[in-house]
């Protein structure tokens, strides 16, 4: 079989019209894909964006770098009844309609003997966590010797080693100064409370 100019040039045609098809639809994936990575996203606060106005940061945006960013939209609560009639006030002057003002309905209540309870038990679980966390400070300062901890075998000649040592120890107790101090200001509320 013998082939003219006409019928290699089809032949051409279509393998030319079929490669640039190709080419075109591999281009548009990697324009995509460039058009989503050159894309800036910017956290407001609480709240991510890609247009977060004209002036970000006069709004306290900055742009977030590099990572992928997956953002799960929370359940918003539900209205309460005092928010559904616009805040009604019953005769005492407070917020009608269930908890809008903090109030608990009668069913809702949990008995005084029992609140008593929780509240020992809470106080006694905070107590031993107190101790356990006393106990973890003093064995933080202890290993730390006020920044002056002996050398170990393998940190006498390598003195890098040794100040990152010492800096482990430092945080190890800033850490567990900050969780007696949590511990503290959580018995106090619960001091408060009653």
């Amino acid at each position: 079989m013998k082939m003219t100019g006409s019928d290699n040039l089809s032949g051409m045609t279509k393998a030319a019209i079929g490669a640039m098809a190709v080419a075109m639809w591999l281009a548009s994936d990697v324009v995509g894909v460039a058009v989503a990575q050159g894309s800036t996203i910017w956290r407001c606060g609480n709240e991510y964006t890609n247009s977060p106005g004209p002036n970000p940061a006069a709004r306290g945006c900055r742009e977030v770098q590099g990572g992928n960013l997956t953002v799960v939209e929370g359940t918003r609560p539900a209205a309460t009844a005092g928010a559904k009639d616009g805040g009604a006030r019953n005769g005492a002057g407070e917020a009608g309609g269930g908890s809008a003002g903090g109030a608990r309905s009668a069913s809702e209540r949990v008995d005084p003997d029992q609140q008593r309870q929780r509240d020992a038990e809470a106080r006694r679980i905070l107590e031993q966590e107190l101790r356990r966390a006393q106990e973890r400070l003093e064995q933080a300062r202890a290993d730390y010797a006020d920044g002056k901890p002996p050398r170990l075998a393998n940190e006498r000649t390598d003195s890098p080693r040794y100040q990152a040592r010492v800096e482990e120890l430092r945080t190890r107790v800033e850490r567990a100064e900050a969780d007696v101090a949590a511990i503290r200001r959580e018995m106090a509320r619960l001091d408060g409370s009653r």
